[in-house]
């Protein structure tokens, strides 16, 4: 576990009791599972059977398909150093990744000759420190997965299906990898089995497969033999063998005949032979042997007995051949797998063989084999095979017949023992288990083709499918995301993150309201209140702030031990089923802090869904920290027991969208928390080792350490553009001369301060009504946040431009543009690329590039041009790299790329310029802004200082909030922090007051008290305007306020002309297209029912798609002419040709009966038509 000194900045804590348990690394569940997957650190022959190692062994040694004389044997893997650094990645856009490559040795056993050699693999993607890939230089995240846990579960049908009720229960084994089998009752006590759900057939059948192949095998396993002596019969009584079942054959002593068969029951002609044979004593079917956790007992059932009969009907047995054989079986089973095939029985058996029982093709995991063993309890011998045995189906149907005989419970599908997490390492090991077995197939193909005598290892491997697998997970795999970058908050809960959906999982549109709601099991593993709104709530969820994953994927929770009444230090991690056994309680409950004893006579305390009070003597366990229940983000939020739980959820999410500001400032009243979200982050500099500071500047710090003899390097980034295009801009901290230790924080990153959490500022908020302004949650602003920059941030953008050789020519970079002015090259350098620190505005050119035109687009003059003068009269069409609209701002850096300095570019590309613009926006009206507790709003309007309220002292409030927005949003932690916000800013203190225990309504009331306020936080205000008091107090202090990632800049859009569909004519839609307004069907009616009808006529036509029309209008307006009548649009045309691609013939015809032709407009003629009517509007100008 890393280091980690205090924070710069102390706070009061209001901690009633002290978490007993330090908070675990909050990124270790990314690195953890990386490290398990890679094993880095150990000696090649050293490593466990594991991640990538297992599966290179899992799929080594592969041996020729026929003669078995080629043998390819995997020895070890080894990693390279990565090309590049982390930080030279994110600059060149690289993969962060070091080479792959393994040794294998490829054995001839004809000739005895062994060839050794490394192969190279590809390069796979390393984890960087913060827990994220660099993939093309941007940073992604892989999400863990949460899913169903391979093993057993148990259910019923609540006794939908039968008549009287009766509960029919059903278990089913899944495997990791392979085919599913369910077990299931039907009414009449049959017990049926579904291979890879398929058609159901009798359990019987199945076992027979397994190898239980007779009656008598299946009957001795479920049912206890009993003894009948031959009786005395009488005529009233009826005969006691009559309707039992023989556990073995009966058969004739003189002749050897089989006169009764084994699980067949006697009938009237049965017994009667069994009598003429003179047959003594019978062995019959007893009770059943019912299996439970305690042992076995003796019960009334007749599943086996009734199955076994269903089983002789379906296989169309009768009273004289009533026995079904293991050969019928596996034809029946093989039929139901692979239907259509008719094999010989043994090929057949081979293939059921290898389905259930060959570890390639069938896998229950470590994972599956422990729940199997956990559920099943099975005799007390511990298996740890991976494939399906018989003694698993045994038990299953065991536990089946318990549960049927008492109508026991069943598992809970959404308990956290039946759902498990797979993280990086895992997901990365399926992809390369799936890439390797593609890669098998190849080399069995090149060991058959290739010559014997000349092959090496290097020639059979072929990597691509590896490659190109492991490519495609990291590039566009569901669960492999483009990491959220707002702030050091969002990275981190984006690494935490749980997600039910993505390959193997959920589907959003099939999930039902049980798998997302909060199920008791998550107390301490899973957040309750952090999850999306909308159609993924629940299914993307949070860790808490304590809980772990153990090596099995489950959640475990910390708890201290308790023994008779005593409060251990000792902790254990439960995982959910453990943590039902056990007795809990709460964090709150009183200790006395000498004897270490509950102070109480009765404890309140938890055991799976119960709540009640306990003798402390029967209390085995106790929580470690009141914040263990909810995840990172919803542990800073203050005072959130006085939240509701819809608003704390929006509170949550929100802070995970607050922009990074110019200046940050941490808040007054926090939790505690804000330290450790910001330093595990991985968004501060930290040391790596104890020393002494040597040298300091704004980009880089010198460490001088005691173990080396040059001093160590910190890069800081400057201004450096996150993946969400805000700013990343780290500050140093320490001095020349400074000593610091181990994990010390060095440097402020973006949006931290003095080494804490930094979203939002400290501003002054009153609580009223201001001229209707604040109507429906709208916000307003004082202007001095906009002069002191209180709200400002900075936002980089950047844009590429590639020039690439085609097949016309080559495209060029160049300052020498046609048909465009000198001013608009003012910016652009010598090379055409513009120069760092130039302002630019929308459709500013960035970087000049001019592509040459096809020989097609060349007219005849051009032509004879060319010819005469060779490549100078080229012409080329300006494919300039230009500021998109909506976008202006300073250059803050350009990067040139090229072949010729050796920088990888793609095929064809020879030359990349990525031109990065930075802008500062200011707060202003639109923008959204928010407080921690789901309290948010647009600001509505900006006020001059003068005219906003003022305090008694003078001091105008900063932000004026709607009152009406707390008491139906039930969130008052935001009342409670506002009055102890006002006492802090005049105590000059910074405080924490953890969730669930921290500072009570009279502590904040003191403290109020203290820095002389008034104790209900209520003050009398004066109106700006005319200087006259308000009537009623106000409620005024100081509030942590945030501004969010929804700017009005990158909202509004407005267009004149731009781009149209090719198809349809019609302008296209949406921002990033420079679209325009839809006017759809509800639209057309409203005007219609005004009448518009001239309006509408040129909506839907000249300033929509009558391509005609719109350039006739545009040639009037410049003119000063009339407008011409509208045309016919486009979307009529194309009406009228998905009719004639229907095979009908439609016709347009005119009033006077003439056919209307609807011929192709060409663009390039009504573009030629609207420049020569501007320059005719020019000469009558002049």
């Amino acid at each position: 576990m890393s280091v980690r000194p205090g924070p710069y900045r102390e706070r009061i804590s209001f901690a009633k009791l002290e978490p007993s348990v330090e908070l675990p690394d909050l990124v270790e569940v990314q690195r953890r599972s990386y490290d398990w997957f890679l094993q880095l650190d150990v000696d090649p022959d050293k490593r466990k059977d594991q991640g990538l190692e297992s599966v290179f062994r899992e799929i080594f040694p592969i041996a020729d398909t026929y003669e078995k004389n080629l043998i390819l044997e995997y020895v070890g893997y080894s990693l390279g150093e990565p090309k590049y650094s982390e930080f030279e990645c994110s600059e060149r856009d690289q993969t962060y990744a070091a080479p792959l490559k393994i040794k294998v040795r490829l054995i001839n056993r004809l000739t005895g000759e062994i060839r050794e050699q490394d192969v190279y693999m590809g390069d796979i993607p390393l984890m960087t420190s913060r827990g994220t890939f660099i993939i093309n230089g941007a940073e992604r995240v892989i999400v863990n997965q949460i899913h169903r846990s391979p093993g057993v579960v148990f259910d019923h049908d609540e006794g939908k299906t039968h008549p009287a009720g009766k509960r029919l229960y059903s278990g089913k084994v899944l495997p990791y990898r392979g085919s599913w089998i369910e077990m299931e009752y039907e009414v009449g006590e049959i017990l049926n089995v579904r291979l890879d759900r398929k058609r159901k057939i009798p359990v019987t059948t199945f076992l027979r497969v397994l190898g239980l192949e007779t009656n008598e095998a299946i009957l001795r396993h479920f049912y206890k033999p009993e003894v009948l002596k031959r009786a005395k019969v009488s005529l009233e009584k009826e005969h006691p063998w009559l309707g039992r079942v023989p556990m073995e054959n009966i058969v004739d002593g003189e002749t050897g005949e089989v006169i009764a068969y084994a699980g067949v029951p006697l009938d009237e002609k049965y017994v009667m032979d069994l009598e003429e044979a003179g047959v003594e004593r019978i062995i019959v079917a007893g009770p059943a042997l019912i299996r439970k956790r305690e042992g076995e007992v003796e019960g009334e059932d007749e599943t086996i007995l009734v199955t076994l009969a269903e089983e002789r009907k379906k296989m169309g047995k009768d009273r004289d051949n009533p026995v079904v054989t293991a050969d019928e079986a596996v034809i029946r089973i093989y039929d139901l797998l692979r239907p259509g095939d008719s094999p010989p029985v043994e090929t057949a058996r081979e293939e059921i063989r290898r389905v259930f029982q060959d570890p390639r093709r069938y896998d229950l995991s470590d994972v599956g084999r422990y729940q199997l063993n956990r559920k099943l309890k099975m005799s007390g011998e511990e298996s740890d095979e991976r494939i399906l045995r018989l003694e698993d189906v045994l038990a299953v149907i065991d536990k089946l017949i318990e549960l049927n005989v008492e109508q026991g419970a069943t598992d809970d599908t959404d308990h956290l023992a039946n759902r498990r997490v797979r993280s990086v390492g895992e997901l990365l090991q399926n992809q390369f288990r799936t890439g390797l077995m593609r890669m098998e197939k190849v080399i069995h193909q090149r060991m058959t083709t290739q010559d014997e005598d000349t092959m090496t290892p290097q020639e059979l491997i072929n990597i691509k499918p590896v490659t190109a697998i492991v490519k495609e997970f990291f590039g566009s795999s569901q669960l492999s995301q483009f990491m959220d970058q707002v702030n050091p908050l969002s990275e981190l809960t984006h690494k935490r993150r749980l997600s039910a959906l993505g390959p193997g999982g959920l589907k959003r549109e099939r999930a039902l309201s049980d798998v997302r709601d909060v199920h008791r099991t998550h107390y301490g593993r899973i957040c309750p209140i952090e999850t999306p709104e909308g159609g993924n709530i629940g299914l993307i969820v949070s860790l808490a702030t304590h809980a772990r994953v153990n090596e099995y994927g489950f959640i475990e929770a910390p708890y201290r031990r308790v023994k008779n009444g005593h409060v251990l230090d000792e902790v254990d991690w439960l995982t959910a089923d453990a943590e039902d056994r056990y007795v809990v309680a709460q964090f709150s409950t009183e200790v006395d802090s000498k004897t270490r004893r509950f102070a109480v006579e009765k404890a309140f305390v938890r055991r799976r869904a119960e709540y009640y009070f306990e003798d402390p003597e029967k209390v085995d366990y106790m929580d470690v920290s009141p914040d263990m229940m909810v995840s990172v983000s919803t542990a800073l939020i203050p005072f959130l027991e006085h939240d509701d739980a819809n608003r704390a959820l929006m509170g949550s999410n929100m802070q995970r969208q607050a922009v990074p500001l110019l200046c940050p400032e941490a808040p007054r009243i926090g939790t505690g928390m804000e330290f450790r979200a910001a330093y595990d982050s991985g968004a501060m500099v930290t040391a790596l080792e104890e020393g002494e500071v040597v040298y300091v500047d704004a980009a880089r710090i010198l460490v001088k350490e005691p173990r080396r003899s040059t001093p160590r390097e910190y890069r800081l980034f400057k201004f450096h553009q996150s993946n969400q295009s805000t700013c990343i801009n780290q500050r140093p901290l320490v001095s020349v001369g400074d000593k610091v230790s181990r994990g010390q924080v060095l440097a402020d990153g973006a949006a931290t301060e003095k080494g804490e959490l930094a979203l939002g500022r400290n501003v002054v908020v009153a609580f009223m009504s201001w001229e209707g302004y604040n109507f429906e949650d709208a916000i307003i602003v004082s202007e001095r946040l906009l002069k002191d920059d209180v709200y400002t941030s900075i936002h980089i953008e950047s844009f590429e431009v590639e020039a690439r050789d085609t097949k016309i020519g080559k495209e060029q970079i160049t300052r020498d543009i046609p048909n465009v002015a000198e001013a608009s090259l003012e910016h652009l350098d010598e090379n055409g690329i513009v120069k760092v620190g130039s302002w630019v505005k929308p459709l500013d050119i960035l970087v000049g590039k001019i592509t040459p035109k096809g020989s097609g687009d060349l007219t005849p003059e051009h032509k004879l041009l060319y010819s005469i003068f060779g490549e100078k009269a080229r012409d080329v069409r300006d494919t300039s790299l230009k500021v998109p609209h909506g976008v202006e701002g300073v250059v803050k850096e350009v990067k040139v790329f090229t072949r010729q300095a050796g920088d990888e570019l793609n095929p064809g590309v020879e030359m990349k310029v990525k031109v990065l613009v930075a802008n500062k926006r200011k707060l202003s009206v639109g923008d959204k802004m928010a407080g921690r507790h789901g309290n948010k709003g647009v600001v509505s309007i900006i006020v001059p200082e003068e005219d906003m309220p003022y305090l008694e002292d003078g001091t105008p409030v900063d932000i004026v909030l709607n009152p009406l927005g707390v008491p139906s949003r039930m969130n008052i932690g935001q009342i409670l922090e506002t009055h102890f916000g006002w006492a802090a800013h005049h105590l000059d203190l910074f405080i924490s007051t953890p969730v669930f225990n921290g500072a009570t309504e009279n502590e904040v009331k003191f403290y109020l008290a203290e820095a002389g306020l008034p104790p209900d936080g209520k003050t009398v205000v004066y109106d700006g305007k005319t200087g006259d008091r308000i009537d009623q107090e106000v409620v005024v202090g100081v509030m942590y306020v945030l501004k969010l990632d929804h700017l009005v800049d990158d909202k509004m859009h407005a267009r004149s002309t731009g781009p149209y569909s090719l198809v349809t004519q019609q302008p296209l839609g949406g921002k990033a297209q420079f679209g325009g307004q839809r006017l759809g069907e509800m639209e057309v009616w409203a005007l219609e029912a005004y009448g518009a009808a001239y309006t509408l006529q040129e909506l839907l036509t000249v300033k929509s798609d009558d391509v005609v029309g719109r350039s006739k209008i545009y040639e009037a307006i410049v003119k000063g002419e009339n407008a011409s009548p509208p045309g016919i649009p486009e979307s009529f045309s194309v009406l009228v040709r998905e009719l004639q691609g229907l095979a009908l013939d439609v016709q347009v015809i005119s009033e006077d009966g003439e056919i209307i032709e609807l011929r192709e407009t060409d663009e390039t003629d009504l573009f030629s038509g609207m420049q020569a009517a501007m320059q005719r509007r020019k000469r009558s100008e002049k």
